[in-house]
């Protein structure tokens, strides 16, 4: 498996791998394309990774992917999906992200995370996470609590 940049062309398989996700954040098509517009100066820096085959091209399948975005010396991770659990795959996406993060200088990656969704929290704090504090009825459809994370990179 590698792990690349992702381009506008691979929306579609992007999509399609979150729907077949109950518990990913779902994203409409145009929130999904205007990830790869350009950015002003003021804009946040993006990070949009694939997970793939050896090839690993454009059209190729993927088994994840993970969308960050670099706000000053802090990162958030937006959005992590992967095909099959225990895989090794979101193990590969965050590695990347926390190298990429790393050597732009990032203090930290935060990222919230479904109360619930106790299989996620267990992997983040197994990726170094801190549990840093909780957000009441962050997310809807349905209403719940988000787990705030924190990894501190320095």
């Amino acid at each position: 498996m590698r792990v690349r940049r992702a381009t506008a062309d691979d929306v579609s398989r992007i999509m399609d791998l979150e729907r077949g996700s109950a518990p990913a954040a779902h994203w409409s098509r145009q929130q999904y394309e205007s990830l790869f517009a350009t950015s002003g100066p003021q804009s946040a820096e993006r990070v949009i990774l694939i997970a793939g085959d050896e090839t690993a091209g454009v059209g190729s399948e993927i088994f994840g992917f993970l969308f960050a975005r670099r706000v000053g010396v802090e990162w958030e991770l937006e959005n992590i999906v992967v095909a099959m659990r225990r895989g090794g795959t979101g193990r590969l996406l965050l590695t990347e992200l926390i190298t990429l993060a790393r050597a732009a200088g990032g203090c930290a990656i935060f990222l919230e995370v479904r109360e619930s969704n106790q299989d996620a929290r267990a992997f983040y704090r197994r990726m170094g996470f801190d549990e840093a504090c909780v957000r009441k009825l962050y997310y809807a459809s349905p209403a719940e609590n988000a787990v705030l994370c924190r990894l501190r990179l320095i």
